[in-house]
């Protein structure tokens, strides 16, 4: 069995974090992912994102979003540029990029600038604002869509100042699903011999993902604010506790949980208790339910209490990055994979999260920039004159 995405050919047109990292998902489904990078810049942005780096233009930031890719140095502001990609898209399926809104239009990467080439050709564009109305020429990144969507004011201590994520869960979310979008549309190109454009905006997915506090204020007026200790809005117990020598995160969102929370504690008869006894009675007695677990919790050390709760109450102990991926569980799961350089070096990462029975994912290293120009122009019919002209001419 090959991978699910084996035959499928995507130009992408990207840089930095979100955009990568949505077509990485699809390169280690077996995409072939083929990064068009400027020559006259650079390449890829993130080649440069430090601290830490492999190498001259081959950051670890680099590495992180970019394995099992092709690369090709083209210059799109040049006429002969664009003929380049125009002859390499013959035998695409789509064209992705992560520009700035107004900038696809003038390089010529939407459905109506290249259907006369294929039909059929999705065009997915991941933005910051979109591509139309009165922000699409903004600049835009992560913290800020964070900032606009209410997510700081959702993110740590009610006493504290606004927090973002750790994370730049924005340029995630939002790659995660640019990749859902391109394999629908071609899929329904597939269907119908005709493509499209399809839209992403770092903005409208930080306002998608407010989902059921969206909901709670468009539906009732109510405003969700921040509870101490990352708690959830409505429900108890589910929130950080502390313990003898750290944290756990408990969450009884089910109210099958509590028994045998309680029972754990050593604490059976609280089940019982009245003002217990409910979500609803919990959350009116937070503030005493949650300092009465806490004279339990803090007794014992985070290892001893996981050893109690581990399959029957929903818990997970606080852990720093290094913990995280030093977990002896992650690795049952294979969760850290091994890349290799075409020299053999060896590069660490975090794996697919998608895990399909047939063929093992690839395991290609990130590119270095242009690696693939020359075998992929022959491919497309470019003879070596042609791509020695393309080359002086600093078209590639």
């Amino acid at each position: 069995m090959s991978l699910p995405l084996q035959g499928m050919r995507i130009l992408a047109i990207e840089q930095y974090g979100a955009g990568p990292f949505s077509t990485q998902h699809l390169a280690d489904l077996g995409a072939e992912v083929i990064k068009i990078e400027n020559p006259h810049d650079g390449g890829d942005v993130g080649r440069a994102v430090g601290p830490h780096y492999f190498g001259p233009g081959n950051s670890h930031f680099y590495q992180a979003f970019n394995r099992n890719k092709k690369s090709v140095r083209l210059d799109l502001k040049q006429e002969a540029g664009r003929d380049v990609l125009h002859k390499l898209l013959e035998h695409a399926d789509a064209v992705f990029n992560n520009l700035r809104g107004d900038l696809p239009a003038k390089l010529g990467l939407t459905y109506d600038a290249l259907k006369h080439i294929r039909k059929d050709i999705v065009c997915v564009h991941l933005s910051a604002y979109g591509r139309d109305g009165e922000r699409a020429n903004w600049p835009g990144y992560d913290y800020l869509m964070q900032a606009e969507a209410g997510y700081l004011s959702l993110t740590g201590e009610p006493d504290g100042p606004p927090s973002r994520f750790g994370l730049s869960m924005i340029d995630l979310m939002t790659g995660t699903t640019a990749a859902l979008g391109l394999v629908s549309a071609v899929l329904g190109a597939r269907q119908t011999g005709v493509g499209r454009d399809v839209d992403c905006s770092l903005f409208d997915v930080a306002m998608h993902n407010l989902a059921y506090l969206a909901t709670w204020y468009l539906n009732g007026s109510h405003t969700t604010g921040r509870a101490p200790r990352s708690g959830h809005p409505s429900l108890v117990p589910s929130q950080l506790y502390p313990t003898k020598d750290g944290w756990i995160f408990i969450m009884c969102n089910k109210e099958k949980f509590w028994p045998i929370l309680a029972t754990e504690l050593g604490k059976p008869e609280w089940a019982t208790r009245v003002e217990y006894s409910s979500y609803k009675h919990r959350l009116e007695n937070r503030e005493q339910f949650n300092a009465d677990i806490d004279s339990v919790m803090v007794k014992d050390t985070t290892a001893n209490w996981m050893k109690k709760f581990a399959g029957k109450v929903p818990a997970s102990p606080v852990y720093d990055v290094a913990q995280a991926l030093d977990n002896p569980f992650v690795h049952s799961r294979q969760g850290v994979v091994t890349t290799r350089t075409p020299e053999g070096e060896e590069i660490l990462g975090v794996a697919s999260p998608l895990r399909c029975s047939g063929d093992s994912a690839p395991l290609r290293a990130a590119p270095k920039m242009g690696a693939d120009t020359d075998a992929l122009l022959t491919q497309a019919g470019f003879s070596e004159q042609q791509i020695a002209f393309l080359r002086e001419h600093a078209v590639i």
